[in-house]
């Protein structure tokens, strides 16, 4: 099924990427334990092709259903707080895309998950951040889908999948989150979890990868890294927007935040 709008048209198989998106607006700020994260944030749209439209799943906004954003003009939300007044001055406008927000709506209808379509949602940091650091001309259009507060792993594996054809679209679809996001875990806890991650995600076996995200809860360290798993489960969605391809992750970074191993992660 095409997205009935001009501006979105087939092209070749988009990416989908799994990325940190740093602490509060730090990464705008040019926060020092940020530098590797603003560095690898500003050269991705020189490793990918142009996208038509980004879709993107961040950690702070969650929902009783799945839910989509159709507002064409969508307002900012400063979801954070003890920041410099300029902070909350940030503006990042892109438009949203209500065509492509109701095509969502009818891929999820069509593989049986309830959702919603909510016309106010503005960008939350988890958006805007990553995005002002990405796509600095604000020229794409951005549909953002939330989390479903059940926090249920394999039902955030089943909306990715629900998703996967936007890739033929000429659509980034963009998990926003933090491999390890746990203020009292260690710089061990983090670094056994990032093993057991990277390890899942580029497994070849794509059963097991699947298992593995499911039970992630029984990897090394995973409640010291993940104590809430709101910034974990925007990479279940993308790697179930992976599996019609069955190719497995590739690790595109891995840096320290505040002495804490972070990863990244793209699937072709």
């Amino acid at each position: 099924m095409s997205i009935p709008t001009e501006n979105i048209v087939p092209s070749s198989l988009m990416p989908i990427l799994y990325i940190p998106h740093g602490g509060g607006p730090l990464p705008l700020m040019g926060e020092e334990q940020h530098k590797e994260l603003i560095a690898f944030l500003g050269q991705i749209p020189r490793t990918i092709q142009p996208p038509k439209a980004l879709v993107i799943i961040s950690a702070h906004w969650e929902s009783n259903l799945v839910s989509i954003s159709s507002s064409a003009n969508p307002g900012m939300i400063y979801d954070y707080g003890g920041f410099p007044q300029e902070t909350y001055q940030y503006q990042y406008p892109a438009p949203g895309q209500p065509e492509l927000a109701r095509h969502i709506g009818r891929l999820f209808a069509a593989n049986d998950i309830d959702y919603a379509i909510d016309p106010e949602r503005g960008y939350d940091h988890g958006t805007f951040v990553p995005l002002m650091l990405m796509y600095p001309k604000a020229n794409v259009p951005v549909v953002q889908v939330s989390l479903v507060r059940s926090f249920d792993p394999l039902q955030h594996i089943k909306i990715g999948q629900a998703l996967s054809s936007l890739r033929e679209q000429g659509v980034l679809i963009i998990g926003s989150g933090m491999s390890f996001h746990h203020f009292n875990g260690s710089n061990q806890d983090s670094l056994n979890f990032d093993n057991w991650l990277t390890n899942a995600l580029t497994d070849k076996n794509l059963g097991q990868s699947t298992q593995h995200l499911i039970d992630w809860e029984t990897a090394p360290s995973a409640r010291e890294s993940h104590a809430r798993e709101e910034h974990l489960l925007p990479l279940h969605v993308c790697f179930g927007a992976s599996i019609a391809q069955n190719t497995p992750a590739v690790k595109v970074f891995s840096g320290l935040l505040f002495d804490k191993k972070i990863s990244a992660f793209m699937w072709q």
